[in-house]
Order: structure tokens, then C-alpha cells, then sequence
């Protein structure tokens, strides 16, 4: 046994390699490529910031009456309601009342704890989730782990500039999926650590 393990170390990088290509392989097929469930009505609908048409999406969804309450997190410090709007070329309507801004948040991780953090203040138990479909599958490990007794409902965009089909042919999103399969990595290791932290 011991021998044949020797015989293998030469091939290690070879294998982990091939383990890691496999995993970002699976990862990129799991992209979304549509909405699965555009009918449940939530609690809230939670907009993620940093990527084109996630507000505009959050927002229509309220306005459809998909969810009582529009939580957008990782908004600049300084940046009210009115004002996001307005960046949004969105026009204030009977909605704005129920639109909240998290400034808290700089990353995914900030995210969810931002929204963890709201959701438990507000009595909610469900949400739907709003971002990046190149996002969602990172997002969803981190908001739950976050909120392991949340329904969350995933709700992708679909950016223009991530070319979900023949995805290895485009460097733009080739870059953009390693790097979130990267991160979704490091995150599912973290979180495995901090399960075991729990149990000792």
C-alpha cells in the first residue's frame, strides 16, 4: 500500500489538477440559466449590489408583490433611497417606502451576515435572492450558512457580459468563473472549519 502511494506522489499535482479542473467543470454547468421559481412570494427580496440589472430585477419584483419588504446590501455609505433610485433610473413610486439599504457589506461573506443580520431584526424567514447567476451558487453557500433556518429562493440575473454557453471561448468569463469557484472553494472550506470549531 504504502508503495503504491510512493509510485503516485510523482502524479499528485497531475491528479489535484485534474480534481480541481473537474470540480470547475461541474461548477460552470451549474450556472443558471433560467429562473426555476418566479411565483413563491417571500418575506423579503434581497438585491445583492455590484452587477447590472440585479436592482432593476429586485425592484420589479416588489412591485409584482413577490415580497413585503426590498433589503439592498452593500450599498455605498452616503447613498439614500431617493438617490439609488436615481442611479437606477428607476422613478420613485408607492415602493420606496419599502426599500432598505445595507451599507454594511463589502463582499458576499459581508452579505449574508448584513442580511442575517436584518432579516432575524425584522422577523423574517424567507427571502429570494437576487444576484449574478455566475454568483448564485457562491451566494447561496454563504447566505445558508449564515441563515441555516432561512427559505431562500434563488432568483438569477443574466448579465450580457458572461457568456454562459461555450463559456471556455470568452477569457472575460472564463477569468470570472475560476475566480468564483476559487472563492466558493475557500468559503465551503471555511465553513467546514468552523463546523468542526463548533463541535469541539
Amino acid at each position: 500500500m504504502l508503495k503504491r502511494l510512493f509510485n503516485l506522489w510523482p502524479w499528485s499535482p497531475l491528479i489535484l489538477f485534474g480534481l480541481w479542473l473537474a470540480g470547475l467543470i461541474a461548477f460552470a454547468t451549474d450556472i443558471p440559466s433560467d429562473i426555476e421559481d418566479t411565483t413563491t412570494h417571500t418575506d423579503a427580496i434581497v438585491v445583492l449590489t455590484g452587477g447590472s440589472g440585479r436592482l432593476e430585477s429586485g425592484l420589479a419584483l416588489l412591485r409584482e408583490g413577490l415580497g413585503d419588504k426590498l433589503f439592498v446590501s452593500g450599498v455605498y455609505r452616503g447613498i439614500d433611497v431617493a438617490e439609488l433610485l436615481r442611479l437606477a433610473r428607476q422613478t420613485p413610486d408607492k415602493v420606496e417606502c419599502c426599500i432598505v439599504l445595507g451599507h454594511e457589506a463589502d463582499n458576499t461573506i459581508g452579505n449574508a451576515v448584513e442580511t442575517a443580520q436584518w432579516m432575524k431584526q425584522e422577523g423574517y424567514h424567507s427571502l429570494r435572492l437576487v444576484t449574478g447567476n455566475y454568483h448564485m451558487r457562491r451566494s447561496l453557500s454563504e447566505f445558508h450558512h449564515a441563515m441555516p433556518d432561512v427559505s431562500i429562493v434563488a432568483h438569477p440575473v443574466f448579465p450580457d457580459a458572461v457568456k454562459r454557453d461555450h463559456w471556455w471561448l470568452w477569457p472575460g468569463t472564463v477569468h470570472l468563473i475560476i475566480s468564483e469557484y476559487s472563492k466558493f472553494l475557500l468559503g465551503q472550506m471555511r465553513h467546514a472549519l468552523e463546523s468542526e470549531g463548533e463541535m469541539l
